[in-house]
This record gives C-alpha cells, sequence and structure tokens, in this order.
C-alpha cells in the first residue's frame, strides 16, 4: 500500500471562544474535549482562550478542574500538552444570568483583558450551549453590549465576531423564521454559524469527496442506475435524563429535520462549481426546494409515527416511553418516525427515499444505502440470482464505505457469492475519540461556512415537514404505544416499503435483513 500524504496542518486565527452554557453537559462532554484534541493536533493558535459563563458559582480555578476532569475522561491522550496553560491560564470563567445586562458588561470587560493578556487580536467565536429560548436575548445582550462588530464579519480593524447556535432552531416554520428575524437583527447573516453536530463527521464529510472527486460514482449516481435511497438513524438508548425536552420534540425535530435532511442534502446535491462556502450551500438548498410537500393523502400512506413500549434490549428489560422520568403518562409524542420522500428534479425523478429514525432500536447505527436497480437481463436461472448491488455507507458507530456486487464461486455450476469491498476510516488513522465537533470548531475559527445551516437552509426543510407535523397535531395517535423496544419499528413502517416492493436495509450485526 502507498504511504498517504502528508497533510499540512494549519492553525486556526489567534482568537477567544466565549461558551455560554459553560457548566452544562455539552461544554464538559463535548466541547472542551474538542479544543483540547484541536490543541493537541496543532490546530489551535498560540494565541487562544475561552471565557466560559454560565449562572454557577464557579471561580476561574474551579472551571480549569472540571475542564481537566472533562479532558481526562474523554480524550483519548489526555496527558498534559499545555492545552490549560501554566504561567498564562487558558481558561476564564465568569459567572452571570443571560437576562442580566450586567453580564454583558462584565463579559466586555473581561475580553479586554483576555485580549490583552493572550494576543487574540480582538476575535471572539461565541458558543451558545444553551436552550433556544436564550439565543435571541443573548444575541440582544451581545448587541446592546457593543460586542458585536456591525456590517458583516469583519469589523473595520480586521478583527471578527461569529457566534455559533446549536439546534433546535425552531420548532416548525413559523418559530424558525422569527429566530432568524431576531438574530438578523442583531447581526450578519456571515455572523452566525447554525451548528448540526452530524456534519463533523468524517463519513458525512466525505460524501463530498466520494461523488465528486471519484469519476466511478456520479455517473451513476442518478434515477438510470439508482433503484431507492434509504437513511438510518437508530439508536438504543431511551430518552435518559432528557424526557422533560423530548417530550416537547418527538423524533420529526430531533433528528429528522435537521440530521437527516442535512446528509440527504450531500446525498441528493448537484456538483457544486467548487468547494466553496456559498457553492455548495446552493446546492444543498435547491434540494430542499425541489423535495415534494405530500399532500394528505399521500401523508397517510408515507408518513409513519411510533411510540416505544417496553421490551428486552441487550439481555435487559427496559421501560416504555411513557414510563420514562419526565414524561407526561399519556404522551403523544413519537419516538420513531418513517417518511417516504421524493425529490422532484432531473437528477431523482421516481426515485423514492425512505427515511426513518428511532429511539430502543436493537442497536446505535446511522448508514445511508444507495440501493442500485439491477441487472436489466437475467442471464442465469432465477434461483441462482442474487441481490441488486448495493453501496453502504455507515456514520456511526463506525465509520466505513461499503460496496458489495456478485462473483461467481468456484468450482463447476453457476452459483453466485455475494462479495464486498470495504473500507473503514480507521485505515486512515481516524482517531476514535474524537468528539465530532473538532472539524466544525475549527471552521467557525478559520470562517469556513460551508458545513453550516444557512437561515434558507433551515426554514426550507421546516417547510417540508410542516404538513407532516400539522397532521400528525390534528389526528393524534390511536395506537401508541405500536412498537416494542428492541425491535426495529411499528409495522406500518416496513409495510410502507412493502408496498413498493422493497424492505429496509437493516444494519449489519443488529437482525440485518439483506
Amino acid at each position: 500500500m502507498d504511504s498517504l500524504p502528508t497533510v499540512t496542518v494549519t492553525a486556526a486565527p489567534p482568537c477567544v471562544m466565549v461558551i455560554f452554557g459553560a457548566s452544562g453537559d455539552l461544554t464538559q462532554r463535548k466541547l472542551i474535549p474538542a479544543l483540547y484534541n484541536l490543541h493537541r493536533n496543532g490546530f489551535l493558535p498560540n494565541e487562544f482562550a475561552v471565557i466560559g459563563v454560565s449562572g454557577s458559582s464557579l471561580s476561574d480555578e474551579t472551571f480549569r478542574e472540571r475542564a481537566a476532569a472533562s479532558i481526562s475522561r474523554h480524550c483519548e491522550d489526555c496527558a498534559d500538552v499545555g492545552f490549560l496553560g501554566t504561567a498564562t491560564p487558558r481558561l476564564h470563567y465568569l459567572a452571570g444570568r443571560t437576562e442580566d445586562s450586567a453580564t454583558y458588561q462584565r463579559l466586555k470587560e473581561r475580553l479586554e483583558q483576555v485580549h490583552a493578556s493572550h494576543g487574540t487580536r480582538g476575535n471572539v467565536l461565541v458558543y451558545l450551549a444553551v436552550p433556544p429560548d436564550q439565543f435571541a436575548p443573548i444575541a440582544r445582550g451581545l448587541q446592546g453590549a457593543g460586542l458585536i462588530a456591525p456590517g458583516g464579519d469583519r469589523a473595520p480593524d480586521g478583527s471578527w465576531f461569529r457566534m455559533v447556535v446549536e439546534k433546535p432552531f425552531g420548532r416548525d416554520l413559523a418559530s424558525a423564521r422569527a429566530l432568524n428575524g431576531e438574530l438578523l437583527a442583531c447581526m450578519d447573516e456571515s455572523q452566525i454559524y447554525r451548528i448540526d453536530h452530524y456534519l463533523g463527521k468524517e463519513t458525512v464529510q466525505n460524501l463530498l469527496s466520494f461523488r465528486f472527486l471519484n469519476g466511478i460514482f456520479e455517473p451513476i449516481w442518478n434515477r438510470n442506475y439508482v433503484d431507492h435511497v434509504q437513511v438510518t438513524v437508530a439508536e438504543s438508548l431511551g430518552v435518559e435524563n432528557r424526557g422533560r425536552y423530548y417530550d416537547t420534540q418527538g423524533a420529526l425535530r430531533d433528528i429528522v429535520q435537521n440530521h437527516v435532511f442535512q446528509v440527504l442534502c450531500l446525498i441528493a446535491m448537484e456538483p457544486p462549481s467548487s468547494l466553496g462556502n456559498e457553492e455548495v450551500r446552493n446546492e444543498k438548498v435547491k434540494v430542499l426546494r425541489a423535495m415534494r410537500r405530500p399532500q394528505e393523502e399521500a401523508l397517510l400512506r408515507d408518513a409513519v409515527r411510533g411510540q416505544y413500549s417496553a421490551g428486552m434490549l441487550g439481555g435487559e428489560t427496559v421501560a416504555g416511553y411513557r414510563d420514562e422520568a419526565h414524561v407526561a403518562p399519556g404522551s403523544a409524542t413519537e419516538t420513531f418516525a418513517a417518511l417516504k420522500l421524493h425529490i422532484d428534479n432531473w437528477r431523482w425523478a421516481d426515485v423514492p427515499f425512505y427515511v426513518r429514525t428511532g429511539k430502543r432500536l436493537p442497536a446505535r447505527n446511522t448508514q445511508i444505502v444507495i440501493q442500485f436497480r439491477r441487472a436489466p437481463l437475467a442471464l442465469l436461472p432465477t434461483e441462482t440470482m442474487q441481490h441488486a448491488n448495493r453501496l453502504t455507507i455507515q456514520v456511526q458507530p463506525q465509520e466505513r464505505i461499503q460496496l458489495r456486487f456478485q462473483a461467481k464461486r468456484p468450482g463447476p455450476g453457476n452459483h453466485l457469492a455475494q462479495v464486498e469491498m470495504a473500507f473503514s476510516y480507521d485505515d486512515l488513522g481516524s482517531d476514535g475519540r474524537a468528539t465530532g465537533y473538532e472539524t466544525l470548531i475549527h471552521d467557525c475559527m478559520v470562517g469556513n461556512r460551508m458545513l453550516f445551516l444557512r437561515a434558507d437552509m433551515v426554514e426550507e426543510s421546516w417547510d417540508v415537514l410542516t404538513p407532516v407535523i400539522d397532521l400528525w397535531q390534528a389526528l393524534p395517535p390511536r395506537d401508541f404505544p405500536n412498537y416494542a423496544a428492541g425491535s426495529w419499528g411499528p409495522e406500518a413502517a416496513a409495510q410502507m416499503l412493502i408496498r413498493d416492493g422493497r424492505h429496509w436495509i437493516d444494519p449489519e450485526g443488529a437482525g440485518a435483513v439483506t
């Protein structure tokens, strides 16, 4: 095997990262480890600092101790490589309520001190690791304190201000539009980075390279050769300690509107003129605009929801959704959603896209399946014919790509075997302990917006789902719970494909149907 080319490491420019929600789970479990991994691999500048902001009364030293514990717990190499700083500590903390204007004045003063002590040149990256009802108030507070440079990404002195917004971004089209309006009243679109951590996964990012930099795939990536596409986002866990939040969201809002639709855009988009920020995002928006808005009759057939009951998973009995902590006893929130979607353009006309996501399924697995059409002529007897070619792109737990095709078995007779070629990211030295946020945070620092959602992308995705949301709200489910924990969802989801002469491709090693 030829040796791999040396990768040139480009460090981000000097900056201060302000994290609202600094004492929360996302910061400690994902953001701090991601920053450590970036530092360890040479992607952070020496002129870098963190200011954590939350309502908890912590000292700088306590915040640093929590960060060190988080790195030790979540990072593979947790040796002291200078991330926390010694003579000049990098991590700072500010206690304050987000609704209090005094918090932002004190933050402004602290930023001036940190810019001076760390040489960060006035560059600020704000990360909102907080509930969505705090997004707009924080933006207004920052603007009121004069912390947001007007007129775009760059201030007259060359410094920049950028803000990362976590999901969920709205809960329907109207609320998404309202939130966009509130944020854009405080800053320019170029300063807003709506993050979807799925787009930080190597396999998802590789979809662009896989499609457009390999001449063997793009010519057959269309309705002439593809029979259908499946996207499965399966979770074996229940709602854990998120019952209060999840019961207001459900699978459609929590996974389909963001993760699933972003993956679909990368699968279905047209080749961009370049891999620049807006060229890629423009093509993704076109996919969302081309998605058919189904009418009520089609939705009754092509949109399936479910809720898990008690069942067996991993050899243990687990509770049903309505028995989880902080979930309403008669909750009608779906923990499973499956849709049949159509993209009405020249490339994909008449090719169905089947998507499903659910909790308490047999395994944690995210995969994309491109099912190709069968050969047009059966040269062998029917009983010896095998399955059509299939490309499977697995996003988690392993990051791998697998192509299935047929080969003749050795010996007399025409007996075929199903064989595969597979590539794993472990072959490239994939960091198994990466959080998935490393690339995204680095992109924010260097101003690369390609993997982030634009305002029109968010609104188009909600517009696609509006008919489903409206129908499900108008017709409460009568059969909940309708699938047992440890199964692959309600029978209606299987029937949705069976009616089309197809079936779900379950992940390998988890009760797969081949």
